[in-house]
């Protein structure tokens, strides 16, 4: 757990981040068996970027039973090559964003960005429009899940306190591209997700850590998978 102002942030595996405050927050919880045996169901929002990260086992475990779940409006379950409940098939209140909204859920507010793999670059899994990352604030912390994205020219001009990108490269940004968008961007504090959960995904964490303090920037690993 890594403490920010008043607030609480964990990462607790693939692209799962908790960030309890005067409320909590989930961002894409589940998948590839990160909450197994998790069962704490104490989230007032619970946010959901695409496809890919759409868990409604998952949901369940976090979100506590009058939550409100945010989910993209491109999210949908005929899409997805699992067998999971449709989106207006859950138990819970429901609102579908767009690539470019802010809504304000129980005294949170969430603002949806459009994020994607540059059209130039070497990735292309998740293509424009596929999904969105999530800046979210929770009392006064302002804290950015970038979503499985690349660094994107529209990151360098939001003002956040905690970054949480994605460093595992392979179908997001790699560990050098989340460092530099860190020093473009320049929050309080780094937090690094979405790494190690399989093989595709593994990267040096550590070098990471060394790389984004070197650039003077506070970073913290948080791998709360094995707490």
């Amino acid at each position: 757990m890594v403490r920010y102002r008043d607030s609480d942030l964990s990462w607790l595996g693939y692209a799962t981040i908790r960030l309890a405050g005067d409320r909590t927050v989930y961002l894409d919880p589940g998948r590839y068996g990160v909450l197994d045996g998790y069962d704490a169901r104490d989230g007032d929002v619970v946010c959901v970027t695409h496809d890919h990260h759409y868990d409604p086992d998952g949901i369940r475990r976090v979100a506590e039973p009058d939550a409100t779940i945010v989910v993209y409006e491109g999210v949908d379950a005929a899409n997805i090559d699992r067998d999971v409940t449709p989106v207006a098939d859950l138990d819970y209140d429901v609102v579908r964003v767009g690539e470019d909204a802010t809504v304000t859920v129980d005294g949170v507010r969430v603002r949806s960005l459009p994020v994607y793999n540059r059209p130039d670059g070497p990735r292309d899994t998740h293509p424009p429009g596929f999904g969105v990352g999530y800046l979210v604030t929770v009392g006064d912390a302002r804290v950015l899940w970038t979503g499985d994205s690349d660094a994107l020219p529209h990151h360098d001009d939001l003002d956040v306190d905690v970054l949480c990108p994605p460093v595992g490269g392979s179908f997001t940004m790699n560990r050098e591209d989340a460092a530099a968008l860190a020093e473009r961007m320049k929050p309080d504090l780094v937090v690094p997700v979405h790494y190690d959960t399989f093989a595709a995904l593994e990267t040096d964490a550590d070098a990471f850590v060394t790389d984004v303090a070197r650039r003077g920037i506070g970073v913290a690993l948080n791998d709360s998978r094995d707490q």
